[in-house]
């Protein structure tokens, strides 16, 4: 095996994108999946509904962003980990604000 197929050179980088820009992700997917899931955040839903669906996307983060942690060592560099990982944090949360503003 030779120095450039190791993986511990990026592996503090790696990291650090997967807790920082995985976070982000995470928010943003649990965020789409708020308002696209059943029954969305609109006002028709009881506010019994509207507490369990807050408390439920709530608690959803964690395990998400555990998962996203635990595969970003799957990626050959940090800097592909933070651009792939980065993106998609952006794009979720840009999602979020237009669903936000949309619906």
């Amino acid at each position: 095996m030779s120095k450039t197929d190791k993986i511990q050179p990026h592996w503090w980088s790696k990291t650090l994108a997967g807790v920082f820009a995985g976070f982000f992700l995470a928010l943003g997917l649990v965020g789409i999946f708020a308002w696209l899931g059943p029954t969305g955040l609109t006002e028709q839903i009881t506010p019994e509904q509207r507490s369990w669906k807050t408390q439920f996307n709530m608690w959803m983060i964690a395990p998400l962003w555990c998962l996203i942690l635990s595969f970003v060592y799957m990626f050959k560099t940090g800097k592909q980990a933070w651009l792939y990982l980065g993106s998609g944090a952006v794009l979720s949360i840009a999602i979020v604000y237009a669903l936000r503003s949309y619906l």
